[in-house]
């Protein structure tokens, strides 16, 4: 789909580069008007849902800014926007500018009420949401524009659809729901997921609803280049490659400060028939209204070659291999299907069907009693087995921890990775790269993310543990300098 091109407001200044981290130069106050390609067909679509997005610089905030402008002139005092950031101080930036853009147009900044009032009645609150559950605050609000400044900022989708629901309006104006958002975040998978992977200015249509996705890249916004040229040097300085690609170019795949940053195209294969004799493991993460994950993994008795998009790669004697798995979720984000634990064991017994399983471990959590059959034992007498797996996440075992062991098996050494999984895994792979540390836990990983993959995935990797064999002797047993300088270690399946 072409990129709309509806006439944009009348006469007047480029919506040019202004970003929450790159505000534009001060210029004396005129009204705005979008820049030429994907800032104007964000001001000028009709949709219900429109994500702009991708890198940074390429205008975002002026768009979501500007939109709201253009919805204030055309339908005066029935106009009521609201616009939400993650943070206090992200807004600082977003006020700043919006005062700006909105003060060419007469609309005047009310502290206390913390909004902006039109000549004719408009009004745009900006507001912040420093907990999911601040979006409980707005049930009976009505608005006709939804704004969120970084949408991946939100590891959950649930306080976002909480807002949606507040877009109603008596008068009659159009509603909509408007967002900004970078690659990276503790909510980038179920951004992607919903907006981003259906690919650029490709409407879907969902229960009489559309939405798209239109990228944003810095070329998109020339305002920004030419006042501040350095403006990309300064990027390049404050990240790792990775991350500056992301931020130039928007690339949703590259994942910056990820939990399992040594995660790469070398840990998937393309599916093999798996060996009759290597020994399978099944693992078990239970949820109802959440997801459950259940995977199944084989352990390489020999070192095998198999195909990936990265070339041949070598599978050493060890290593776990995810060959399959069932994600219970009903396509939403971290939904749930609701299942009971006789329906999903049904479900396991059909999928596993002619193949011995000889291991199978799940969170402690299902075998626990209150008043009845325990999770694990429902699922025992509809005839699938588990045992409480290690459940330990962090702790001063070091290596032996749970997420140490799953990341010394994506890491690898020598051979290569120690786990792999099929490309047909896609819940895995949608889920487990993006992960992000704890804000207040580094050594831990966000929960409030989608993690039920790679807790199911510890289980598998605590049941095979990965231990440290002696250290490698130096040629000169006296020299202890060179002991303590090369600490080299073999790992080994326990």
């Amino acid at each position: 789909m072409a990129a709309p091109t509806n006439p944009a407001p009348t006469q007047k200044r480029s919506g040019g580069g202004s970003e929450t981290d790159a505000l534009e130069d001060a210029d004396p106050p005129a009204a705005w008007e979008p820049q030429p390609g994907p800032q104007s067909a964000f001001v000028a679509s009709t949709l219900f849902e429109v994500i702009y997005g991708g890198a940074r610089g390429g205008g975002k905030t002026d768009a979501a800014l500007g939109e709201f402008a253009r919805h204030a002139e055309a339908h005066g005092k029935a106009a009521k926007g609201l616009l939400v950031r993650r943070t206090r101080v992200a807004l600082v930036p977003t006020i700043e500018r919006a005062r700006e853009i909105y003060g060419a147009m007469g609309a005047t900044w009310q502290e206390q009420k913390s909004r902006f009032v039109w000549p004719n009645g408009a009004m745009l609150y900006v507001r912040y949401l420093d907990r999911d559950q601040d979006a409980d605050a707005y049930q009976g609000h009505d608005y006709t524009r939804v704004y969120v400044e970084e949408l991946t900022q939100f590891a959950s989708p649930r306080p976002i659809d909480k807002l949606k629901a507040t877009l109603r309006s008596a008068a009659g104006a159009p509603c909509a729901f408007r967002a900004t958002c970078n690659p990276g975040g503790p909510g980038h998978a179920w951004v992607k997921a919903r907006y981003i992977d259906a690919g650029p200015y490709n409407i879907i249509e969902e229960n009489g609803l559309s939405r798209v996705f239109i990228p944003a890249r810095l070329s998109d916004n020339p305002r920004l280049s030419e006042a501040d040229p350095l403006y990309v040097e300064r990027l390049r300085q404050s990240g790792s490659a990775e991350l500056v690609r992301a931020w130039l170019e928007g690339d949703w795949n590259v994942i910056e400060g990820s939990f399992f940053d040594k995660w790469s195209g070398r840990n998937v294969v393309r599916p093999f028939a798996v060996p009759e004799l290597w020994t399978r493991v099944r693992s078990l993460d239970w949820g109802y209204a959440a997801p459950f994950s259940v995977g199944w993994w084989a352990v390489a008795s020999d070192d095998t070659t198999a195909d990936s998009d990265v070339g041949p790669l070598v599978i050493p004697r060890g290593a776990l291999v995810r060959y399959r798995e069932w994600y219970g979720s009903t396509g939403r984000p971290n939904q749930g299907l609701r299942l009971e634990a006789e329906a999903v064991a049904n479900g396991i017994v059909e999928r596993e069907r002619g193949e011995k399983i000889h291991n199978a471990v799940a969170d402690p959590a299902i075998f626990s009693t209150q008043g009845g059959p325990s999770i694990g034992e429902r699922l025992r007498v509809a005839g699938v087995w588990f045992r409480p797996a290690d459940n330990t996440r962090v702790g001063k075992a070091g290596a032996l921890s749970g997420w140490d062991q799953m990341r010394a098996r994506i890491a690898g050494q020598g051979k290569g990775p120690m786990l792999f999984v099929f490309d047909t895994c896609r819940d895995f792979i949608r889920t487990v790269p993006v992960l992000q540390h704890d804000p207040d836990r580094p050594e831990d990983l966000d929960t409030t993310a989608e993690d039920h993959v790679a807790d199911e995935a510890r289980y598998a990797c605590l049941s095979r543990p990965l231990t440290a064999g002696p250290p490698v002797v130096p040629s000169n047993p006296r020299d202890l300098w060179g002991r303590a300088a090369k600490p080299p270690v073999n790992w080994k399946v326990a």
